[in-house]
């Protein structure tokens, strides 16, 4: 990236993204920096040290990082996997050639995308990809989670009225419809129902019981 790529109309406000980069080379930490303000978006934090990029990225809660390639490749594979512990937002790698084995790496670590050699523009492109991807990825991990939920709700109704998989999830949607409740948050509360009416394990004798005199 060079300053001709820096200027570049800013995006709109409503789009406007909190974004956090990291690097160990100070030098090209400053000009990303200058690209991503060029692009309209706000810089949040700025990070060279693997031990504070952790502590930053759950502070200030950033909608994506950038992590450039430094001069150590496991550099910043420790900060992509900071980063990926301590946030929800996803985590771009940026090239400047083509590594497979450190995406390979990346990846591993939890990286969202890479790009290689990018410009500005470039570079939003790809953040909005990225971001709609990220929102599609979670979406979808939702609704895997609200189908074990109905999964798991299905089988304790089975058991205690004896209906097959059908029967259970009428009686889940009859109750929801009823009550006006989402079918998720029905099979959640029977759930919950449930694990609290199970029977106590039972308890191992107390050792005051134990007879411990000596003759």
């Amino acid at each position: 990236m060079n300053s001709a790529e820096i200027r570049h109309t800013p995006v709109p406000e409503r789009s406007r993204l909190r974004v956090l980069i990291a690097n160990e080379r100070r030098d090209r930490l400053e000009l990303l920096a200058q690209v991503v303000a060029g692009l309209g978006h706000e810089v949040i934090a700025r990070e060279i040290d693997v031990r504070e990029v952790g502590a930053v990225t759950a502070r200030e809660h950033p909608d994506v990082a950038l992590v450039g390639l430094g001069l150590s490749s496991e550099h910043a594979l420790q900060l992509i996997a900071e980063i990926v512990h301590t946030s929800t937002c996803p985590v771009i790698a940026l090239l400047s050639a083509r590594d497979p084995a450190y995406i390979h790496e990346a990846a591993k670590r939890g990286v969202f995308a890479y790009i290689v050699d990018a410009d500005a523009e470039e570079l939003q492109s790809a953040i909005d990809i990225t971001l709609q991807r990220f929102t599609e990825y979670h979406n979808l991990q939702g609704a895997f989670g609200r189908r074990a939920v109905i999964e798991q709700a299905k089988g304790i109704l089975m058991a205690r009225h004896a209906v097959d998989q059908q029967g259970a999830f009428e009686l889940l949607r009859s109750h929801s419809q009823r009550n006006g409740r989402k079918v998720t948050d029905v099979a959640a509360a029977i759930i919950e129902s449930h694990l609290l009416l199970l029977p106590s394990l039972p308890q191992p004798p107390h050792a005051a019981h134990t007879d411990t005199r000596t003759a």
